[in-house]
């Protein structure tokens, strides 16, 4: 994780990765049922859900690496094996298709037959489409054997129920401030992270790097002097705008900005306006003018 030029970071693949910090429950729960299971069967599927940023698919990797017995018994299911429906890599789309699922299950069924453990990782679910996790239900309905799927989510409500349902829940929490500090130190040494941008963080590392990158912490920070100064300008709270909007990694700080300032009663408004802004193809700018306007009124 060495900080390159042009203020980027290049992390490793959760593959590649196997310091899990601050997840030993979880971690924990699966060694205790691994190591059961001669006498006591264990659960097929494991869904690993929380914030993104906090670690879950470098578990599941992890996790994946101590149980499957053979380079071919490991098959992933995620945005870089993308497919279209003529089988031609698709890495750049924006969700996972029933064409990368089927041609997985079509592996899976050409397999060898060694008798060692197989590993399905899907990275994540959020990203499917509903065919393709219609897709997955179907084959987690009725798991081969000696198979365990590793379910990583980011969001659990946005879930089929019927996949949910036939998954062992995994909570994984948000990181702690040590734990971000000792993350920050050992893959951000260039950088000085302010306990300000560990806290609006909420506990994902991920996050501190997507903050630092596009200098979301100077702007939250002038976001916070902005309205604690109370006489912006209309242009100055527009020009403030256009600097977030490029960045949907950034509007959580808004959000931030309202839990600062205690005004629990516009959080609703706020988190529906961001929600728009790809669902209705709202103007960034303009949904984010509008929220700090209305952060600014109540103070």
């Amino acid at each position: 994780m060495a900080k390159k030029k042009a203020n980027l970071y290049e992390f490793p693949h959760p593959m590649d990765n196997d310091n899990v910090i601050g997840h030993d429950t979880t971690m924990n729960a699966f060694l205790s049922a691994w190591n059961a299971r001669d006498a006591h069967p264990i659960h097929p599927v494991w869904m690993l859900t929380g914030p993104r940023g906090i670690g879950k698919a470098t578990l599941a990797y992890k996790i994946a690496k101590m149980v499957y017995g053979n380079v071919g018994d490991f098959f992933i299911i995620d945005m870089d094996r993308n497919i279209d429906k003529d089988g031609k890599s698709k890495p750049d789309g924006k969700s996972i298709s029933v064409y990368t699922v089927r041609a997985t299950i079509e592996k899976m069924q050409m397999s060898s037959m060694s008798g060692e453990w197989r590993v399905v990782l899907i990275d994540s679910v959020d990203e499917l489409t509903v065919a393709a996790e219609n897709a997955i239900l179907k084959l987690l309905e009725e798991p081969p054997a000696k198979t365990l799927f590793l379910l990583v989510t980011h969001q659990l409500s946005a879930v089929l129920p019927t996949v949910r349902s036939r998954a062992r829940v995994e909570k994984m929490r948000p990181l702690t401030m040590d734990v971000l500090r000792r993350l920050c130190a050992r893959f951000m040494p260039d950088d000085v992270v302010d306990d300000e941008t560990l806290r609006i963080a909420n506990g994902s590392f991920g996050r501190i790097a997507g903050i630092k990158q596009s200098g979301g912490d100077e702007i939250y920070a002038e976001l916070v002097a902005l309205l604690q100064r109370g006489t912006a300008t209309a242009a100055e709270e527009m020009s403030l705008a256009r600097k977030i909007a490029p960045h949907p990694e950034l509007y959580g700080i808004l959000l931030d900005a309202i839990a600062r300032f205690g005004l629990a009663e516009i959080y609703p408004m706020a988190t529906h306006a961001i929600a728009d802004i790809n669902r209705v193809n709202l103007e960034p700018e303009i949904a984010i003018f509008r929220i700090i306007g209305e952060i600014k009124k109540c103070l």
